[in-house]
């Protein structure tokens, strides 16, 4: 995803340093990817769970870097933990689009196994914030 900030070998842009953490690199993949899942939901659903779904999404990737512009450890490990939240809900979301026939197994394993992974990561971020906010 940084990569899309080279153009001919060139940056178009200079990147945010949010755009530097893996573990956000990692939430917009999972972004794109309910997106791209969403849109094979009913029509009906354009306004429940499609927009429930992707907001939730996006929450967890917002979050992150929201956080990592805070200056106390502290405050980076409360948006990390309400980018934990966000992915809860994301994940929540998709087995209920599951249950309701909205994505197949398949697909939806494959992004809860993706979300869960994320969440370990998020989760030990910030374990490692909070350690770092008690330090002297």
């Amino acid at each position: 995803m940084v990569e899309r900030l080279f153009k001919n070998g060139r940056m178009s842009r200079k990147p945010f340093p949010f755009e530097k953490l893996d573990v956000w690199q990692d939430a917009r993949k999972l972004v794109g990817q309910v997106y791209r899942c969403t849109r094979e939901f009913p029509k009906a659903e354009l306004y429940g769970m499609t927009s429930q779904l992707n907001r939730a999404s996006i929450s967890v990737a917002n979050n992150l870097a929201e956080g990592s512009a805070r200056a106390s450890f502290k405050d980076q490990s409360h948006f990390s933990n309400q980018a934990y939240s966000s992915l809860m809900e994301t994940a929540s979301d998709l087995i209920i689009a599951n249950d309701l026939g909205f994505i197949e197994s398949e697909p939806a394993d494959s992004l809860l196994n993706q979300a869960h992974d994320l969440a370990v990561r998020i989760h030990n971020l910030r374990e490692s914030q909070l350690r770092r906010a008690q330090s002297p």
